[in-house]
């Protein structure tokens, strides 16, 4: 398996955007559960921001909130991480 960032944004503004990684196809394992709907996560601190309904913010960026859990980022390309569901 690739070695993963520890933290990961959508945002092209962040610095903890890359374009390159993005673009292979990241998904996101919290608390066990698959999410679809990951703007940013941090592997160390143990959270996810995921869009607040349609809410904008006033520079019409969507409006956010941090869940925290357990976070396990893995390549959607990686048959490892999905072989578990695949068995069940």
């Amino acid at each position: 398996m690739t070695d993963l960032p520890d933290r990961l944004s959508l945002d092209p503004r962040s610095p903890h955007f890359n374009q390159p990684l993005l673009e292979q196809g990241i998904g996101i394992k919290f608390n066990g559960a698959e999410k679809t709907n990951v703007e940013e996560y941090c592997v160390s601190e143990g959270w996810i921001r995921v869009a607040a309904g349609r809410s904008l913010d006033r520079y019409g960026q969507p409006m956010t909130i941090k869940l925290k859990g357990k976070v396990e980022p893995y390549l959607k390309g990686d048959d490892d991480a999905l072989g578990d569901q695949a068995e069940a």
